[in-house]
Order: structure tokens, then C-alpha cells, then sequence
């Protein structure tokens, strides 16, 4: 089975303190971080997972917040946006027929108006809460992002064993197999994306993580950016555990499974060309 993977970077964000946040160079350096995004091509149309910032996004920067804005620091540019991404390689907004989130915070789903006739697929414990944010919850789904009123597929839990994890098939029928894995605790309904190709297959754990060192023996990460997930995390022990399957994952299968994050640089670099 051959499949074609895009990886994309759909926001570059540079908060300041370097080496709090990335492990090196100085503090009074800016950092960077990225939206990692895959579009695959298929016989049955393109299907994008997760959607970075998009072009409201990028024309209406006071939308996504004062704190995000000041503490995150989005560039904002036009051509990171996946829509011109898309059109860039050729295709148009109406071939991404489906959308596949990790989770719903307002970095990963800016893109969602973009692609108004995509399905788009998403662990209903997180639309839930999206839809209808408690408090702590608030700031990071940002309602202009689905105003448009988006054809939501709400997947639940029951599903395949997918290497131990419990595993939705996203979109039935489709060539490559598309799931759906819950990795909860940095939202109440985060996933990863495993996407099967004909080498391996390839894991989006999203927001699992933030930095590749987390999913290495010993484990290691900046203290920037473990405070930042502690700071935002719904359940720091669902995301702990997470994190340490995704270390045992590799350890066991690293050879059969790539497995990557949303935001960090290298591990974006590593898989474009």
C-alpha cells in the first residue's frame, strides 16, 4: 500500500526563554514550536490531521486571546495556514474530505472553517467538552473555530486493539486505515492518529507530549515546557500515563511505529523532506 504523507507545519509560535522551553541555547532567546499537521493523500480524497491556525486565525489575531497571543506568540502567517498548504501542492479546499483532530484546542483547530465540507472526526468525550467548556476549559476551545457549524463525526470509545491501546477506526472503508487512539489527560478527549502506511506505521500522539525527550528512556523535558503541561493539563495523571505507554510503545515497537508529536520542531524536521 503506498500512501503519500504531507507534513506540515500549520503555526510556528515563539514564546520567550529558549532554554526553558526547548532545552537549550539562552533565556533571553525566543523559542520555537510548530503545529505539526499531516495531509494524506487518498484515493478517496485528502484527509488532514489536525488543522494548526487558520486564515480567521491569521486576520483576526485578537480572536484567539490576549493570553495565548502575549504568552505563545503566534506568527501568524498566511502561508503556514493548511488552507495554502493545500492549494500549494496543487489541490483545492473541497478535496480535504476529512478532517481528524487530536483534540480541540484552539491551535490545532483554527483550520476547521477553511474546510467547510470535510467530515471532521473527533473523540466525542472531547467535542463534549468543547461545546460546552467548564471553566478551566474556556480559554483553550475557541468557539469562532466551529461557528460554521462543521459535519462533526463523533467517534466513541469502542473500537480495535490497536498494540495494546484501544483504537477507533476514524473512517471506515478508507485505504489507508485511519485510528482514532485515546491519550487523555492534557484534554478530556485527546487522541493520537496512527495512520498505517506501507513501511510502518506512523503515530500523531498530538499533545501527548511536547517534547521528544518524553518518549525516550530516561525520560527528559525542558522545565518550560513541563510546567506549561502541568499548567494546562485537565488530568495530569491520565497524561503521565499516557506518556509512559508511548515510552513503553516505542521501546517495544519503535521499529514498526514512528511516533511524533504537534509541537516540536526537530521531530517535524526529521520527517520532511
Amino acid at each position: 500500500m503506498s500512501v503519500k504523507i504531507h507534513h506540515l507545519n500549520c503555526g510556528t509560535m515563539c514564546p520567550h526563554g529558549r532554554r526553558l522551553m526547548a532545552g537549550e541555547g539562552s533565556l533571553f532567546e525566543d523559542a520555537e514550536l510548530c503545529c505539526h499537521c499531516l495531509l494524506i493523500e487518498t484515493d478517496q480524497g485528502l484527509v488532514l490531521v489536525d488543522t494548526g491556525l487558520g486564515t480567521d486565525d491569521v486576520r483576526n489575531p485578537k480572536r484567539l486571546g490576549r493570553v495565548f497571543l502575549a504568552g505563545i506568540r503566534p506568527q501568524l502567517r498566511q502561508e503556514e495556514t493548511a488552507l495554502a498548504q493545500v492549494l500549494g501542492l496543487g489541490f483545492q479546499p473541497r478535496d480535504v474530505r476529512h478532517i481528524v483532530v487530536t483534540h480541540l484546542d484552539l491551535d490545532h483547530a483554527g483550520g476547521l472553517p477553511d474546510f467547510p465540507q470535510a467530515q471532521v472526526h473527533v473523540f466525542n468525550t472531547e467535542l463534549k467538552a468543547a461545546l460546552a467548556p467548564g471553566l478551566r476549559e474556556k480559554m483553550r476551545y475557541l468557539q469562532a473555530q466551529w461557528a460554521h457549524g462543521p459535519h462533526w463525526v463523533r467517534h466513541q470509545t469502542e473500537g480495535e486493539n490497536w498494540f495494546g491501546f484501544e483504537a477507533i477506526r476514524a473512517i471506515p472503508g478508507l485505504d489507508p486505515d485511519v485510528l482514532l487512539v485515546p491519550l487523555t489527560g492534557h484534554t478530556r478527549g485527546h487522541c493520537g492518529v496512527a495512520v498505517r502506511t506501507s513501511e510502518r506505521w506512523m503515530l500523531h500522539c498530538g499533545d501527548a507530549y511536547f517534547f521528544r525527550g518524553e518518549v525516550e528512556t530516561p525520560r527528559r523535558c525542558p522545565i518550560g515546557l513541563m510546567a506549561f503541561q502541568s499548567l494546562v493539563q485537565i488530568n495530569g495523571a491520565e497524561r503521565l500515563r499516557n506518556q509512559r505507554r508511548l515510552r513503553e510503545l516505542k521501546t517495544a515497537h519503535g521499529g514498526e511505529i514512528e511516533l511524533f508529536c504537534a509541537h516540536d520542531p526537530q521531530e517535524l524536521a526529521r520527517q520532511q523532506p
